[in-house]
């Protein structure tokens, strides 16, 4: 098996229509292949599940963060409002028995701390901000926003094979297949 020592990224396919490049994305999971990227002028809901890396993490990143905030925003009022400036209004008592009249400032740290984690995590796992990529380099690429449809198979993949890659892909029926250089 080759690796990216060799300089290329990966081998791109372009086919016709989205119904041959999901069946190309299907046939290559079934194949074995994990690490590959299908690129398309709209989103199609079966190619994305077929080239999904899977859990992330991000969901599990913003519930810890959505209750750190929501934590923190508790423990804030509880010092400010009990332990450092206790105030008796209304007859209300100076404990946590109060906790009632801290959810909205709960609530809307939890928020705050699980908003801010998405965007950021998600920034950061999709490696954004990243103006060059070297699916740019593979000919014809640039109809990917128009009306072509490409599946490309990294080289990082353990079944990548330079030769035998190429040849499943155009086993599959694509229009054309091209080696994409890093």
């Amino acid at each position: 098996m080759q690796n990216r020592a060799d300089g290329i990224y990966g081998v791109m396919a372009e086919f016709r229509d989205p119904d041959e490049l999901i069946a190309a994305a299907h046939a290559a999971r079934k194949a074995g292949y994990t690490r590959m990227d299908a690129f398309s002028p709209f989103p199609i809901e079966e190619v994305i599940e077929e080239v999904a890396p899977g859990n992330t993490g991000v969901p599990f990143l913003v519930l810890v963060a959505g209750l750190t905030g929501a934590a923190s925003g508790f423990l804030l009022q509880y010092i400010g409002n009990i332990v450092d400036y206790p105030l008796n209004i209304g007859g209300r008592p100076l404990d946590v028995s109060n906790w009632p009249a801290m959810i909205p400032i709960t609530f809307e740290m939890g928020i705050l701390f699980a908003a801010f984690t998405a965007a950021i995590s998600m920034v950061l796992l999709n490696g954004l901000p990243s103006p060059y990529h070297p699916v740019f380099n593979a000919p014809r690429f640039e109809r990917a926003s128009q009306d072509a449809f490409f599946l490309c198979i990294e080289a990082t993949d353990p079944l990548f094979d330079r030769s035998q890659t190429s040849s499943f892909l155009r086993s599959l029926g694509s229009m054309q297949v091209n080696e994409v250089a890093e």
